[in-house]
């Protein structure tokens, strides 16, 4: 799954930078897509899931701050939860924005 993630990020290289497993001082973050200077998107937070939850996904981006690793980011920040079930082969996403 993180592979078609990078796979996507190829359209958006000229936007962002990729960070696979950030530290962010309580955990990884899986994977943090950081804009760049020229860019006027916004961060992206990313954690992957299997056979659980897109929610459970977001709720532990906030649990364990990892959005706080990107304090120099100003604005809004997405956060983004994909659950791949493995029997179903279906996926499910979430997003939330997040302000800093």
């Amino acid at each position: 799954m993180s592979s078609v993630i990078a796979l996507a990020y190829y359209s958006a290289c000229r936007d962002y930078t990729l960070v696979r497993e950030l530290p962010t001082g309580n955990g990884f973050a899986d994977m943090v897509f950081l804009p760049k200077r020229t860019s006027l998107n916004p961060a992206l937070v990313v954690e992957l899931k299997w056979d659980k939850t897109a929610e459970g996904a977001i709720s532990q981006i906030k649990s364990k701050g990892y959005a706080a690793a990107l304090k120099e980011c100003k604005g809004n920040i997405l956060l983004v939860g994909i659950n791949y079930e493995k029997k179903s082969r279906k996926h499910e996403c979430r997003i939330e924005k997040f302000e800093m």
